[in-house]
């Protein structure tokens, strides 16, 4: 016969509400105590119910993911897993479980969300990308349902929206100040869909500094690709074929870089003796391209906990107000950026 919450309770020396308060995870309840409880718990293989909890307080412990289009596509792009990592680890530390999207389309992944609101499926939702144009943020806005984006809303006002994102304009402005002070001048710009706002901020920050030293904005020095590593290789064959080619690159991605990499070696250019580059995210493989990339660490993983924390935070505390936190980048310089005058 299964064991019941009050057979753990006797065996603790608790009240069955300190066990249910414990499978809650309640602050009221001391470290001392939740061990005890979790033991006997174990010990006698008691397995909570949290379907028919989530019926008693219509809360299914469960935090939706939205991912951008199909998370086939967006899994081939490390900065998912590892945001999903940082997402895992707090949902696992306050007791939640994931939900994730598997939309293929805007539509479809909108009326995803629309299930899991109207269906009750989550607690919160997480939006792990913004976009021009969204419809997601609207409606759940519109609905008064906890959610918090990681990224920046476009068009959207800040105060209305709980946000967490990296100064994508300053790392793309810091970057390519660095280029400048190598002494490069034709320093093109590779770039994801412009339809995502971090697109949108890198090239802002990458055209700021150049037009503070008074160079001009080169339309042909800038190229735009939706896919990832072909995207880089196909962005790259453009900027090659123009007559006075860059000297540097600004590339906001490191798995296109690895398409760049492998492109401008097949093309016999070496870099960085022809050709220097810097990426963001700092993935895990990035250390491990030849050579390895200077890139911008945006702590991928500290923005999906501290996002999960901001949820869970407006699931418990719903009049709490919306807050904006920023999570610092720090520039990581390897071995693909070499100083202009040193090129022969």
């Amino acid at each position: 016969m299964a064991a019941t919450i009050k057979d753990v309770a006797k065996m603790a020396n608790v009240a069955p509400s300190t066990v249910s308060r414990v499978i809650a995870n309640s602050s009221r309840i001391s470290e001392k105590t939740k061990e005890r409880v979790r033991e006997a718990m174990n010990e006698l293989g008691y397995h909570p119910n949290f379907n028919a909890r989530s019926l008693a307080n219509k809360s299914t412990k469960t935090i939706g993911i939205i991912m951008p289009n199909s998370a086939k596509i967006a899994f081939q792009n490390p900065f998912f897993p590892e945001v999903i990592r940082g997402i895992s680890m707090k949902a696992y530390q306050e007791g939640y479980g994931l939900y994730l999207s598997t939309g293929q389309t805007e539509d479809e992944i909108l009326q995803e969300v629309k299930n899991m609101v109207y269906g009750g499926r989550v607690d919160g939702i997480l939006l792990l990308y913004s976009r021009i144009n969204d419809k997601i943020m609207p409606f759940l806005i519109e609905e008064g349902f906890p959610f918090v984006l990681i990224g920046r809303p476009y068009k959207i006002d800040e105060d209305r929206v709980t946000f967490v994102n990296n100064d994508n304009f300053k790392a793309a402005k810091t970057v390519t100040e660095y280029l400048l002070l190598l002494g490069h001048e034709r320093i093109g710009f590779i770039g994801g869909h412009l339809d995502y706002v971090v697109t949108i901020d890198h090239m802002k920050g990458y055209e700021q500094a150049l037009t503070n030293v008074n160079i001009p904005i080169r339309e042909e020095f800038i190229v735009h690709h939706e896919e990832v590593k072909e995207g880089g290789q196909n962005a790259i064959i453009e900027l090659m074929s123009l007559v006075n080619r860059p000297t540097a690159l600004v590339v906001s991605d490191d798995i296109m870089t690895f398409g760049v990499l492998r492109m401008l070696a097949d093309m016999g250019v070496q870099v960085p003796h022809d050709m220097s580059i810097v990426s963001f995210n700092n993935v895990m493989i990035s250390e491990l391209s030849s050579p390895p990339m200077s890139t911008v660490d945006i702590h991928i993983y500290d923005l999906g906990f501290e996002a999960t924390d901001c949820l869970i935070n407006k699931i418990h505390h719903p009049t709490s107000g919306e807050r904006k936190i920023i999570i610092p980048h720090r520039f990581i310089k390897r071995q693909t950026c070499n100083k202009q005058e040193e090129r022969v």
